[in-house]
């Protein structure tokens, strides 16, 4: 690994198979843990967000992080091992943590949320009260039966974005994905984010964007009109 991947993916989007709860030992499932966040998509259904266990969901992120298709996090050569303490490293961070994302109780995303002025973008872009920065991946599809569903990706980002304004003191949140990601471009324009500048990272040059509460909302607004 290379210091903190890029966090952005170009997996198609799928409806992960129902194959039992990923924790191991003595820690609970993720259908188990206290939700941070719910929303309910008016075509999907219901999306959580719940704690993530570094050590118990470690397997499960490693086959998504490993696989091909979520070559922009950046993790591709990553161990189960590696996976592991990447996140523990996040949980121990004071301005930086990590989150499951569950469609209809199953494991569907992974949510990294930072603040931006101190994680990754520290020096290199100009900070404002209420920024909080945001990577997010979708499950690949990973076995016979997992069913793509139109508009699945779009409807994580959004439940991602409303659980970050869901805290008040959110103003705008901000992400860095590569130049080359370009379908995660596309979405972000899609949600209200707005391109800033393109930068140069440790990892990547990447492009600077940032969306609003209110750009995210009008954005929601458009979409089931």
């Amino acid at each position: 690994m290379s210091g903190i991947p890029d966090r952005a993916t170009g997996s198609p989007a799928a409806v992960p198979p129902a194959t039992g709860s990923p924790g191991t030992g003595g820690s609970a499932g993720p259908g188990s843990r206290t939700p941070v966040f719910r929303r309910a998509d008016p075509r999907l259904g219901e999306f959580t967000v719940v704690p993530l266990d570094p050590r118990a969901d470690a397997a499960l992120l490693h086959r998504w992080v490993t696989d091909p298709r979520a070559a922009f996090w950046l993790m591709g050569d990553a161990d189960e091992k590696d996976v592991a303490e990447e996140y523990e490293r996040i949980a121990a961070h004071p301005h930086h943590d990590a989150f499951l994302g569950l469609h209809r109780g199953r494991p569907a995303f992974l949510v990294e949320r930072y603040d931006p002025a101190r994680v990754e973008l520290a020096g290199l872009y100009e900070a404002q009260p209420g920024d909080v920065g945001m990577h997010f991946l979708t499950a690949p599809l990973t076995a016979p039966g997992g069913t793509p569903v139109h508009g699945f990706t779009r409807a994580v980002i959004t439940t991602v974005m409303a659980m970050l304004f869901d805290d008040p003191a959110a103003r705008r949140v901000v992400v860095e994905p590569d130049v080359r990601n370009t379908a995660v471009h596309r979405l972000n324009a899609a949600i209200g984010f707005e391109t800033v500048t393109t930068i140069a990272t440790p990892e990547k040059d990447a492009l600077l964007s940032v969306c609003t509460r209110d750009r995210f909302a009008a954005a929601v607004r458009g979409a089931t009109t």
